[in-house]
């Protein structure tokens, strides 16, 4: 496995760290960790590798939704209808909002958005791209505002249709960082206080992922996070098992952690494994 960094001397321990965690696994990794305190303060482990995204992309969608609402155009109390045959359509794919109402229903925009991002619910994901345009919509804003390496081509439905399609949706460990830091600090007032609020809190309260960053970080840690997961083929590969998140320090400082673990043959366990002891070296590292 190559491994490229660009970062300060300060952050050669953890450097180091995440080099013996990736030296002997069978996968592809890309890691990027930035720090709040310093420009310097940054790493980059194969953080320009074009990695699939699989649900991390649903942190994108959302944060669109939410400056589509700050424009006036959508708001959080619009009623959205789901239809019965929709949850037919959707019947294969996972879907709190699809098993809480298998006969349809009419529900608020909040309750998409939290579903969406806090559950990864795939039938919400699709009723959100719809919404706002599709996932050339979402792709264009995400270029528009900087962050440019990625891209978002297929909605769910198209996604978990053909194994390939993973691959053309796609970012970088860095650009999945960017996008964080740039809703975070809300880069240019990207999101009215109320917005960023909303997002900031259903992030926070995420609950997938539980053995990715927050396997590696102690369980009172606040983390804002969004996972992503493609499943195994037949050969027992995995595409994509993703986490990315804001994960706040005792000092109150904080740092932003992008691991993607691509094309793994380490399975489901091993795969949560190495985001979770690259971000147990991330956490002791600023903590130290």
């Amino acid at each position: 496995m190559a491994f490229g960094f660009s970062d300060a001397q300060s952050m050669a321990p953890l450097r180091l760290d995440i080099h013996k965690i990736l030296e002997d696994k069978s996968a592809t990794v890309g890691v990027a960790i930035w720090g709040s305190h310093q420009q310097d303060d940054t790493i980059s482990v194969n953080g320009h590798y074009r990695l699939p995204m699989q649900s991390v992309y649903k942190f994108h969608l959302a944060l669109y939704v939410m400056h589509q609402i700050d424009q006036g155009k959508l708001s959080l109390d619009d009623q959205i209808t789901i239809d019965k045959q929709l949850t037919k359509t959707y019947s294969h794919l996972w879907s709190p909002l699809r098993k809480q109402y298998p006969d349809g229903a009419k529900i608020s925009l909040e309750e998409v958005i939290t579903s969406t991002v806090a559950w990864s619910d795939n039938l919400g994901c699709d009723i959100l791209f719809d919404l706002v345009g599709g996932p050339s919509a979402v792709q264009a804003f995400l270029h528009k505002v900087g962050v440019t390496e990625l891209a978002i081509r297929h909605p769910e439905i198209q996604l978990q249709a053909d194994w390939s399609h993973q691959y053309q949706n796609w970012t970088t460990a860095r650009a999945a960082n960017q996008a964080l830091r740039i809703f975070y600090e809300n880069t240019n007032e990207l999101l009215s206080p109320e917005s960023h609020s909303f997002l900031l809190n259903v992030l926070k309260g995420t609950q997938t992922g539980l053995k990715d960053i927050r396997g590696g970080v102690p369980e009172e840690a606040v983390v804002a996070h969004k996972t992503g997961y493609s499943g195994q083929n037949d050969e027992g590969l995995i595409a994509a098992l993703n986490n990315i998140g804001i994960v706040f320090l005792p000092d109150g400082s904080h740092f932003y952690i992008s691991v993607l673990v691509s094309d793994s043959s380490e399975g489901v366990e091993g795969s949560h494994k190495i985001i979770a002891e690259i971000a147990k070296a991330a956490w002791d590292h600023y903590q130290s």
